[in-house]
């Protein structure tokens, strides 16, 4: 059995920490960037970023496994971070990403950013393999970009949509005739 509301409770935490990851990560290479260069910057924030979502990741599937959760509970939250994992980890290199962007500068320069390409290629790269031929690996990094991206941008979305309804005010009453 299921149990829905803890499923709920750690999926709207998992839209924090995309939340938080992205944002965090972007502050943190920005103004480390008034000091040093933008690349440096996101060579040094991207690894403390990555680790930190990873660690938060599995301090909440560590929690779900230690608690009095029901077992299907605690195999559907170990599926579940497995799938999200990597959209997670896309969010602080989608901010570091977002940054080179707007500072008009390159990230491939970035060793922490190859890294995590090269980490990624070599998950994603078996896969296209068995798949089809090796020209489709490009086609599936983008197909990982966009869906990671779109991913963190819904559970964000998702998370967000409560507090945003609640600063507009309530719904006006509709006048009956």
């Amino acid at each position: 059995m299921l149990s829905l509301g803890h499923l709920k409770n750690r999926l709207g935490q998992y839209a924090a920490l995309w939340i938080a990851a992205f944002l965090l990560c972007g502050v943190a290479i920005r103004a480390t960037a008034f000091f040093i260069d933008l690349i440096p910057a996101a060579d040094l924030v991207l690894p403390a970023a990555l680790l930190g979502a990873a660690l938060a990741l599995g301090g909440g599937v560590i929690a779900t496994l230690l608690s009095r959760q029901t077992l299907g509970t605690k195999l559907a939250i170990l599926v579940l971070a497995a799938l999200l994992a990597l959209p997670l980890l896309w969010a602080p290199v989608s901010a570091a990403v977002a940054v080179a962007f707007f500072a008009d500068r390159s990230i491939e320069y970035s060793q922490a950013y190859a890294a995590f390409q090269i980490g990624i290629a070599r998950l994603l790269f078996p896969l296209s393999q068995a798949v089809g031929d090796g020209d489709l690996f490009g086609w599936v990094w983008s197909a990982f970009q966009w869906v990671s991206t779109v991913v963190g941008f819904l559970s964000a979305l998702i998370k967000i949509w409560p507090a945003v309804r609640r600063l507009l005010g309530p719904e006006p009453d509709v006048e009956k005739n």
